[in-house]
């Protein structure tokens, strides 16, 4: 369980690997929400409840519509964003093609100085997964950081919930 677990997690951080380049549309607003840290920076390290179809709705309504479809993901170009004083450049939220919900960002930081800055602020530590060179760090609360070439990536990543017994 807990194999099968790690492993679609795994599949998670290589689906949020694969990045294009896209052209950039025109965004409903110039500056990102004052509410951005809050909303965005909650989900990211799973203080939140995350569903997708409030986060999708959310992002268009302050950055318009999402730039690209891809990876099972709606991506998001936020404006000069930032979280925890580290600056963020987009914001991903999965679609309904997965059996898990999820929320991302690109932090235009290699993951060590991110881990660092949510630390600071938040009080919220990412430990290394393992030894390796570029290992994903987990927080105690399920979010994580991963290496995304130079930057890292941030995200919180859960199950879908059952739907209501009738």
């Amino acid at each position: 369980m807990v194999v099968q677990g790690l492993t679609r997690l795994a599949a998670l951080a290589a689906i949020l690997g694969a990045a294009g380049a896209a052209p950039a549309h025109a965004q409903a607003q110039d500056k990102p929400p004052s509410t951005f840290g809050d909303v965005v920076g909650n989900a990211l390290l799973c203080r939140d409840h995350v569903e997708n179809a409030y986060f999708y709705a959310w992002m268009t309504r302050f950055f318009g519509p999402a730039y690209k479809h891809d990876g099972g993901a709606f991506w998001f170009r936020t404006n000069d964003a930032s979280l925890w004083g580290v600056p963020v450049s987009e914001v991903m939220v999965s679609d309904d093609t997965s059996e898990l919900v999820f929320v991302a960002a690109v932090a235009e930081v290699p993951p060590d100085e991110l881990e660092q800055a949510v630390r600071k602020a938040a009080g919220i530590r990412h430990l290394a997964a393992d030894a390796s060179p570029y290992p994903l760090r987990i927080a105690n609360g399920g979010s994580k950081i991963a290496y995304y070439n130079t930057k890292s990536k941030i995200y919180c990543a859960k199950f879908k919930s059952l739907p209501p017994r009738q």
